[in-house]
C-alpha cells in the first residue's frame, strides 16, 4: 500500500510529489498519469513564462505563491542546469483609457513587493524598439523557461528518491475501504492511504469521484497562437503585453520570446467543446453537454458577451488577430505569422457564473484536491507543492495519522 497517491503528472502533481518526499522521506509515494509522457496538457502547451505575480490580488494565494515561485523556479533551474532567461517584460498602454488601468497595475505590483518601474513611451522603445505605446511598466523579474524540461527533472528527482511513477495509467474510480482507498485504473489497482488530485482539466471530475465537492466546474478555454517567422523575430526582444481587462481572466494577445528563440503571438481565449480540445474542430459530447447544461457557463457568457464575441472573431479571422497585435507592434503583418500549437486552460467557474480567480485547494477525507490551478501554476509549482503538503500535514494531525505522516 502507498502512503500517498498523486493523480496527474503535470507540473503541479510532480512538484507535489517532490514536496511530499522532502517532508516524508520514508513514505511510499506514487504518481499516476494517464498520458504517455509527463506535462502533456496544460504544462506542455503553455508559453513558458516565469511570471512575476504583478496581476494578482494582493495577499491572494496566486500573488504570494507566484512571487515566491518565481524565486524558487529560478533557483531550481540554476541548481539543475536548466536553461532560463530573466529577460523582463513590458506592459504597455496604447490608448488614453488604459492609462488609469496601467497605473492601478503598477500600484498592485508595488503592493505585491515586486520591482516594477513606470516608463515613458520613449523608454519603452529603448527596450522594445518596435512597440507603439503611450507609456508602460517594466517588470524586471519575468523570465522564460521550458516547463517540460522542468517537469522531466521533477520526475527524475522523484524516481531518484524512491517514488514510483506510472504513465499510461488513467484513474477511472476511487473506492474507500477501511484505512485507505483503492484507485482503479487502466493499469491495475493502486491502494493508498491518501489521495492528492492534481488532474488539471479533469480535476473537478476527479474530486467528485473522491466524494469531494469543489463547488465549481472546469470550463476549458482554448488559447490559440501564431508564431513570428524567423526573419521577423527581431521585432520582439523580450515579452510585450497589453494592459489586461481587470474583469476578464485572460491577459490579451501578447508577444512572448520563447527560450528556444522563437516568438509566439497570442493567445486569444475561446471556449473549447472538448476539455482537451486543441483544435477548432475538436468535440466531445460529454464535455459539450456538461458545459451547455451548467448554469455557471450561461451566467458567465452573459456577463462577458462582448469579450467572448471578440475572442471568437479573432479565432476565425487571422486579420482580426493581426489587428490586435498591431496595437502593440504596428509593423506586424499577416504574412509574418504562421499558426503554431494551441493550449487549453482549465478555468474553474462557480454555479453563479463567477470565476474562481485564485488557486482552489479542496480538502476531503484522506484526500486533497487542487481544483483550480491555471496560470501562474507552472511558475508557482514548487510553492503550490509545499502548500499542498502543509495542508496534508495539518489534516493528518487532526485525523490521528499513520506514523509515516509524523516524520
Amino acid at each position: 500500500m502507498y502512503d500517498f497517491a498523486i493523480i496527474g503528472g503535470g507540473i503541479v502533481g510532480l512538484a507535489t510529489g517532490m514536496a511530499l518526499i522532502q517532508r516524508y522521506p520514508k513514505a511510499r509515494i506514487v504518481v499516476l498519469e494517464k498520458e504517455n509522457q509527463w506535462a502533456f496538457h496544460q504544462t506542455g502547451h503553455n508559453s513558458g513564462v516565469i511570471h512575476s505575480g504583478i496581476y494578482y490580488k494582493p495577499r491572494s494565494l496566486k500573488a504570494s505563491l507566484c512571487r515566491e515561485g518565481n524565486r524558487s523556479m529560478v533557483a531550481f533551474c540554476q541548481q539543475h542546469d536548466i536553461p532560463y532567461d530573466i529577460c523582463g517584460k513590458v506592459i504597455v498602454a496604447t490608448e488614453e483609457k488604459e492609462r488609469p488601468l496601467l497605473e492601478n497595475l503598477y500600484r498592485r505590483g508595488l503592493e505585491n513587493g515586486l520591482k516594477v518601474t513606470k516608463i515613458s513611451a520613449e523608454e519603452v522603445r529603448e527596450i522594445e524598439p518596435h512597440v507603439q505605446s503611450l507609456e508602460g511598466i517594466r517588470v524586471y523579474s519575468t523570465g522564460i523557461v521550458n516547463y517540460q524540461q522542468v517537469c522531466q527533472k521533477y520526475a527524475d528527482l522523484i524516481r531518484l528518491q524512491g517514488g514510483d511513477l506510472f504513465l499510461n495509467t488513467k484513474v477511472n474510480e476511487i473506492l474507500t475501504f477501511g484505512n485507505g482507498q483503492i484507485l482503479k485504473t487502466t493499469n491495475g489497482d493502486f491502494e493508498t492511504r491518501f489521495v492528492i488530485n492534481c488532474a488539471g482539466l479533469h480535476s473537478d471530475r476527479m474530486a467528485r469521484l473522491g466524494q469531494a465537492n469543489p463547488q465549481a466546474k472546469i470550463l476549458p478555454f482554448r488559447g490559440e497562437y501564431y508564431e513570428l517567422k524567423p526573419d521577423k523575430r527581431y521585432l520582439v526582444k523580450t515579452l510585450i503585453y497589453p494592459v489586461p481587462n481587470p474583469d476578464f481572466p485572460f491577459l490579451g494577445v501578447h508577444f512572448t520570446r520563447m527560450i528556444d528563440g522563437s516568438v509566439h503571438a497570442g493567445p486569444n481565449a475561446v471556449l473549447s467543446f472538448k476539455r482537451e480540445g486543441y483544435h477548432k474542430t475538436d468535440f466531445d459530447l460529454r464535455d459539450f453537454t456538461e458545459i451547455m447544461s451548467y448554469p455557471g457557463f450561461w451566467k458567465l457568457a452573459a456577463k462577458h458577451k462582448d469579450q467572448g464575441i471578440e475572442e471568437m472573431i479573432r479565432s476565425w479571422s487571422k486579420a482580426a488577430f493581426v489587428r490586435s497585435l498591431q496595437r502593440l507592434i504596428p509593423e506586424v503583418q499577416s504574412s509574418d505569422l504562421i499558426p503554431t500549437h494551441a493550449g487549453v486552460r482549465a478555468q474553474a467557474v462557480m454555479n453563479d457564473g463567477k470565476l474562481v480567480d485564485d488557486f482552489l485547494i479542496v480538502k476531503c477525507n484522506a484526500s486533497i484536491h487542487v481544483c483550480n490551478a491555471p496560470s501562474p501554476a507552472a511558475t508557482s509549482s514548487l510553492e503550490i507543492g509545499k502548500a499542498v503538503v502543509t495542508q496534508i500535514a495539518e489534516q493528518a494531525e487532526l485525523n490521528s495519522p499513520h506514523s509515516l505522516l509524523r516524520n
